[in-house]
């Protein structure tokens, strides 16, 4: 296994850029002419980049094994004529009745091992946890992040939204679901909670994880309460923070917003050098509280 690396061990220059790369901002070959002038050269850029993609064997916090619980793909019906959708859903083992949901929303690549492993914390956490793949229509995640993104951007974000809400009455109406669902989800997921709950008047709470904020008109229409995690060093999410919060707060919404100081984007997300553990594990254990309070 490949060393795990931290994000300090990288110019801050060059995470910007590697931040702009994952993102679609720009291309493979301008973060590595980008970075190759901050750390002295092509083959460096290209051992750079290497060590900065995901090693998802870093990602088992709760191993698929794990006697807590039980874990399966499930398929459920897409409202946009794609046939069905595919998700990952555990539950925890043992359970003698319906459990309060969890909705489990991915970055923007795919149902990628991480986010398996996310859904399976939460079941492990005594939630019954979806976690789908909006790239089921494109044949599914692909086995790696970089043609996942591709994929990724080749989906109408209309189109995304309606499969994540079909998503959301799978899990409310679900047999071991009580009907008290939560959305989690990181980056673009968490920029799809902050929708959904503009959107579903029934979301039972909402924890966006650096996602972007929603337009700020539709705010008055949530309806959620939501737990609010970002980043310190994320200036391009972190830019919309105060007219979310304005809005927010002029329309009486119950949220709770934690700043996580000194720690980058995707800080919650384990097989990345970007992961900090504090702040991950704290963030997690906040969340769970969250959904304790809100869905049992």
């Amino acid at each position: 296994m490949a060393e795990r690396k931290k994000a300090s061990d990288f110019p801050k220059e060059v995470l910007a850029l590697f931040d702009g790369y994952i993102h679609g901002f720009i291309d493979r070959r301008s973060f590595l002419e980008g970075t190759a002038k901050v750390v002295g050269g092509g083959t460096a850029a290209v051992a750079v980049l290497d060590a900065l993609q995901p090693q998802y064997a870093w990602a088992a916090q709760v191993p698929e094994a794990d006697e807590r619980i039980r874990a399966e793909y499930v398929e459920y019906a897409s409202p946009n004529g794609s046939g069905t959708m595919r998700g990952y859903m555990a539950e925890p083992e043992g359970a003698t009745g319906p459990k309060p949901a969890v909705l489990v929303i991915h970055e923007n690549r795919g149902l990628n091992p991480y986010i398996e492993d996310v859904v399976r914390r939460f079941a492990a956490a005594d939630f019954v946890a979806l976690g789908p793949d909006a790239l089921t229509p494109l044949g599914g995640y692909p086995g790696n992040d970089d043609d996942g993104r591709a994929m990724q951007r080749q989906m109408d974000r209309d189109v995304m939204m309606e499969d994540w809400v079909a998503a959301f009455e799978f899990l409310r109406t679900h047999s071991t679901s009580t009907g008290r669902v939560g959305a989690v989800g990181f980056c673009y997921g968490g920029g799809v909670v902050n929708q959904l709950a503009v959107r579903l008047p029934n979301l039972g709470a909402g924890a966006p994880f650096y996602g972007s904020a929603p337009a700020s008109e539709s705010v008055a229409q949530i309806q959620a309460p939501l737990l609010i995690h970002y980043a310190g060093l994320d200036e391009r999410i972190n830019g919309r923070w105060p007219g979310y919060q304005e809005a927010l707060d002029a329309s009486g919404k119950a949220y709770t917003m934690h700043m996580y100081e000194g720690v980058n984007h995707g800080f919650h997300n384990d097989t990345t050098p970007r992961f900090d553990e504090d702040a991950a594990t704290l963030a997690q254990e906040r969340t769970i509280a969250f959904f304790d309070q809100h869905l049992r």
